[in-house]
């Protein structure tokens, strides 16, 4: 009994932590939108601001890895 409430607190933790998943995808969607309504309203400038897109893109999947990494330590080592 002991050991499937254990079991269950890990499951339920590893659920809460993938949260950080869709708030990941939710975060590469608006940078790209954001990108995609400057590039249309100013398309000179749409070079100069392609290195911004994928930085944002990268520190916003970063946190989606950061928290499915959390997800896998809670199922697996704790």
């Amino acid at each position: 009994m002991e050991g499937d409430i254990a079991n269950m607190g890990q499951y339920i933790g590893a659920g809460l932590a993938t949260i950080g998943l869709g708030g990941a995808g939710i975060g590469v969607g608006n940078v790209a939108s954001n990108y995609l309504a400057g590039a249309l309203r100013n398309p000179a400038a749409a070079g100069e601001q392609q290195a911004m897109l994928f930085v944002g893109m990268a520190f916003a999947e970063a946190l989606g890895i950061f928290s499915f990494l959390v997800a896998l330590l809670l199922l697996f080592a704790v």
